[in-house]
């Protein structure tokens, strides 16, 4: 019952035993503990949404543009209006109260005088929109302001003029109306007065014409006070039917306007530059907010602590970014400093090329979410050694094998190319082999049984030096790995994989039982202050 645990060991074929180690249940051996990394006081800093900001300048710059765009392109199909002002003074009816300043307000935007102006000047809109495209304010008892808006100065200033004019004229026609239905009524009455004191005097004549009595002078006092009662009455309404005539006349007359309509000048916020800015500044600001949302939100990392937290490795170094066009006009700073980053991308490679049991210089350099960039750096180091009269074997196991097409190889085999006028061997497995077999075979009697190609066993026999560049699949594992390459190097680009992915790969290497010797970092903030080492490192969890 004391005796020890029993120990495992694992290989893979073709190998032989390439590590070996005790699994037991005491918790001494289990994963060493990681350093945790408080991400939301990163989000909190100025730093990191600065950071966030410059990395999207592509993104708020092209929604500012576009804002910019549609404010212009609103101010032409929906351009301020401009708006001319014009008085008028009007002479009120002296009879009634001081409510009419308020009736001839209502009067101006009725549907009647709106109508008006819009057959008049033969404009495309109903009486009721035209409405709703000025405003009336009373001042005082007697005048009135018209503010009419159009879409350009000339027209305002014409509408305002026509509108005022069209009130004037309605107005005008309603009072007369009016005075035609009071004299309609005077004249009755003038009418009747008149025929009433007709009957009457001639009454008074027969009961004057008779013999005097006390009744008859009774008779004759009575019809004298008719007539007096029906003269008054009549002289009254004759009154009425002058001063009718006269008001009116009146305030016909003592209508005009008094200030001719002109253009009110544009307000800031009218002016087109205020559109483009306000346009401008609301793009930008969308923008901006999708860039810090994005960056808060994502679960890509990018700092150099992130990095080795997540691959359990440390960072050995970290440049700006590599790749992509440098033929565009305005960039040749930016192209020397990519130029730079490369040559110390390969500089650094180059110190961890180590020579295998063989006696053959060996590297595999492992790409995350980057093959392209992968691609480049083994295609330039490849081209150093060559440059030194060193025979080199390039093994694209990428997905996508851009570094055979960057070499010119399009189709899986064995490839004898020229670069930098020294030739070079590339390699590419066939397309359905998930797990391609390498040369690091135990011995060179294990190659027929692992189906290697004698031109790859022959060129590997000749060779120097072998590069391998190789994308790594959970599903279908690392060891494979392990025959091209003892020693691995992880390229990561900043914000491009998850922390879940780069983990991955350093748990497939690890499997694989090969030597982590290098995480290179490419396109690493300026801003990021972390050292590059994530995680307490230990013999059993990263061999260097």
């Amino acid at each position: 019952m004391n005796d020890p645990d029993p120990t495992m060991t694992f290989s893979i074929p073709g190998r032989g035993v390439l590590s070996e180690r005790s699994w037991t249940d005491d918790a001494s051996m289990a994963e060493p503990e990681r350093r945790t990394t408080d991400h939301a006081a990163a989000f909190a800093s100025v730093g990191f949404i600065g950071a966030a900001l410059k990395r999207g300048a592509r993104i708020w710059c092209a929604t500012a543009v576009l804002g910019l765009l549609i404010g212009y392109g609103l101010y032409i199909k929906f351009p301020p209006s401009y708006q001319a002002t014009t008085s008028v003074l009007l002479t009120n009816n002296p009879n009634l109260d001081a409510s009419q300043i308020q009736t001839n307000a209502s009067l101006v935007q009725s549907t009647p005088v709106a109508g008006r102006v819009v057959n008049q000047l033969g404009l495309h809109q109903t009486a009721n929109s035209f409405i709703g495209s000025y405003t009336v304010t009373a001042v005082g008892e007697q005048v009135l302001i018209i503010t009419v808006g159009a879409a350009s100065s000339a027209q305002a200033v014409l509408r305002a003029s026509a509108l005022a004019t069209a009130f004037l004229q309605f107005r005008a026609q309603m009072l007369t109306d009016q005075e035609q239905l009071e004299l309609i009524l005077l004249d009755h009455q003038i009418s009747q007065a008149q025929q009433q004191l007709g009957s009457i005097n001639s009454q008074l004549a027969q009961v004057s014409a008779q013999p005097a009595s006390p009744q008859q002078q009774a008779t004759v006092n009575k019809l004298r006070a008719q007539v007096s009662a029906a003269s008054n009455t009549l002289t009254t309404a004759q009154t009425q039917e002058s001063d009718t005539r006269l008001n009116t006349a009146a305030m016909v007359k003592g209508s005009q306007v008094i200030n001719a309509a002109v253009v009110t000048p544009h307000r800031l916020r009218q002016s087109k530059e205020f559109y483009l800015l306000l346009a401008l500044i609301a793009g930008l600001a969308i923008g901006m907010l999708i860039v810090i949302v994005r960056a808060l939100v994502t679960d890509r990392v990018r700092t150099r602590g992130d990095v080795a937290e997540a691959i359990g490795a440390p960072v050995r170094l970290s440049v700006g970014r590599i790749g992509g066009n440098t033929r565009l006009p305005g960039l040749g700073t930016r192209a020397a400093s990519q130029t730079l980053d490369m040559r110390r991308v390969v500089t650094h490679l180059s110190g961890a090329v180590r020579q295998n049991s063989r006696g053959k210089e060996g590297l595999a350099i492992v790409a995350v979410d980057n093959e392209e960039v992968a691609a480049q750096t083994v295609a330039s180091l490849a081209s150093s050694y060559t440059s030194q009269g060193k025979r080199v074997i390039i093994a694209d196991l990428s997905s996508g094998t851009y570094a055979a097409r960057l070499l010119g190889v399009k189709g899986p085999g064995v490839h004898t190319v020229n670069a930098n006028g020294g030739n070079l061997v590339v390699v590419v497995p066939n397309g359905d082999d998930a797990a391609p077999t390498g040369p690091l075979l135990s011995s060179p009697s294990q190659y027929d049984s692992a189906k290697i190609s004698p031109q790859l066993a022959a060129a590997y026999a000749s060779a120097d030096l072998l590069l391998t560049v190789a994308t790594l699949d959970p599903a279908s594992g690392g060891d494979h790995l392990a025959t091209w390459a003892t020693d691995v190097a992880v390229m990561v680009t900043a914000g491009r994989s998850s922390m879940t992915s780069i983990g991955a790969v350093g748990e497939l290497i690890r499997l694989a039982g090969m030597r982590l010797v290098s995480v290179v970092l490419i396109g690493a903030d300026k801003s990021d202050k972390t050292i590059g080492v994530g995680v307490t490192n230990t013999p059993d969890r990263l061999a260097l």
